[in-house]
């Protein structure tokens, strides 16, 4: 895979939302939500060139759309739809906050979503594939040339189980595309039809995308690269909080924290790769401690280092022992 002449423009298409959300905590009415805005806020903090692409509904205020802007995030892609209402998600989180409930799904505009990206963000590098349909992650990937003509450097993905059930045959065309695939430990098993994660990562990465992140929530993620049949393995642990408020976006958090770091560094060597992991997970342990997008919009790049830092400490095992 060639470099990443640094830094380099990121591409996030994705969902930008209204969100009404419930943990055994507190619960927030509305507020600003979907995947294009938490990874477009996390890539922003990383690299200057950060561009969005979803669509809104007349009923979206523009001060959610200035708050993109004042952290840095291009908002030309944000088209609108007059006439319509914003995607809307509510959710109840358990007590674990690692379960929840669906309460309300309200597609809206994005029921008719066919991004139509402006000429400015056709030379992206770097592309994020929020979650969405399968068909609409495709016509994005067409629509973006690079800066020679050859399509994106690297294409960074996410999908869920509901398109793994109702569009394996679109979902597979796009995985065909993609250089990494961002998922949860239940989607990973889902997609490749087999409990044991190891065993699922082989046949995931078979079918397209050479880099494999294997979120698992409060246990942390599992990074696969190299040879698919004799995989290097990167483990890496979640940050232990006292306080969690909201999980909600903690994975678009950091799939963006990842992409962003890459097209930062301009490397997309393995300990890049490893490096994007531990970053994308510093910033998603910030995200889960207030609600929304709140944490993310008023973070900063020292609270990352920091954070990164913790990290280090956190998994550091003792030189005696690999001596």
């Amino acid at each position: 895979m060639p470099s990443i002449p640094p830094p380099a423009s990121v591409l996030v298409v994705g969902t930008v939302a209204f969100d009404t959300i419930e943990t055994p905590f507190g619960r927030a009415e509305r507020v600003l939500g979907g995947s294009a805005t938490y990874a477009s806020l996390a890539a922003r903090l990383l690299t200057p060139d950060v561009r969005l692409s979803a669509v809104v509904g007349g009923d979206f205020p523009e001060s959610h759309a200035e708050a993109l802007r004042q952290r840095g995030v291009d908002t030309e892609g944000l088209a609108r739809d007059p006439e319509g209402e914003t995607f809307f998600w509510a959710g109840r989180y358990h007590h674990d906050l690692n379960h929840r409930d669906t309460l309300a799904t309200h597609l809206n505009v994005l029921a008719t979503f066919e991004p139509e990206l402006p000429e400015s963000y056709r030379d992206t590098r770097v592309l994020c594939l929020g979650n969405l349909d399968p068909t609409v992650q495709m016509s994005v990937l067409d629509q973006v040339t690079g800066p020679d003509g050859s399509g994106p450097t690297l294409v960074v993905m996410d999908t869920m189980n509901y398109w793994i059930e109702k569009t394996p045959g679109p979902l597979g065309e796009v995985l065909e595309r993609v250089d990494v695939l961002v998922i949860n430990d239940a989607e990973a098993r889902e997609l490749a039809d087999t409990p044991n994660l190891v065993r699922a990562a082989r046949e995931i990465r078979e079918r397209g995308p050479q880099t494999l992140v294997i979120k698992k929530g409060e246990h942390g993620a599992l990074l696969f690269t190299g040879e698919t049949e004799a995989p290097t393995v990167f483990a890496a642990p979640a940050y232990p909080l006292e306080e969690v408020l909201d999980p909600t976006g903690a994975g678009d958090v950091f799939m963006g924290g990842f992409a962003g770091h890459l097209a930062r560094v301009g490397e997309v060597t393995d300990d890049a790769f490893r490096e994007a992991v531990v970053v994308g997970s510093a910033m998603a342990s910030h995200a889960v401690e207030a609600f929304g997008p709140q944490r993310m919009l008023e973070l900063t790049e020292a609270d990352v280092r920091q954070r990164v830092a913790a990290f280090h400490a956190l998994s550091a095992i003792p030189a005696r022992l690999v001596a």
